[in-house]
């Protein structure tokens, strides 16, 4: 019994050590912020681009001949 209750602890002190550890990776949040706003920009000119098609040709067929 003593065995068993020696890994047990062990176990919960490995457990424990793990989740309490500092991270010792860099934070690569910067690369994806920076992606994510590529992408935010994109569509935003994606969509003024579509707006601005719809507006001319709905004001170009409205224009008197």
């Amino acid at each position: 019994m003593p065995t068993s209750l020696n890994r047990i602890i062990q176990f919960a002190s490995l457990v424990i050590g793990i989740l309490s550890a500092p991270r010792t990776h860099r934070d690569e949040r910067g690369l994806s912020q920076s992606t994510e706003n590529a992408v935010l920009l994109a569509g935003a000119v994606v969509i003024a681009g579509v707006v601005i098609v719809a507006v001319r040709a709905y004001v170009t067929s409205h224009m008197p001949s």
